[in-house]
């Protein structure tokens, strides 16, 4: 992809676009894009967020109960088995 500079941009247009980044976590360099393509009437769909496979969507959401049993069987599986572990 090309670079372009671009001299002598309007204050009020680098502040609008700057509040425009920040309102959609974007960087300058992406929300002009964006901008752009809009006033071209291109599509400008904001790109996908990276997907994470974390679990902390999970975080909280189990009642007492489930958490011991999990913590149980934890603390089941982490138990070396001496006997195997010699081989």
């Amino acid at each position: 992809m090309n670079q372009l500079t671009i001299r002598n941009l309007p204050l009020e247009i680098e502040e609008k676009i700057k509040k425009e980044a920040k309102k959609n976590g974007l960087s300058f360099n992406k929300a002009f894009i964006l901008l752009l393509k809009k006033a071209f009437g291109l599509s400008a769909h904001k790109e996908k967020k990276s997907l994470y496979s974390d679990l902390d969507h999970l975080s909280g959401i189990w009642k007492k109960g489930e958490a011991k049993k999990f913590d149980t069987t934890l603390k089941k599986i982490r138990t070396i088995d001496e006997e195997v572990w010699n081989k």
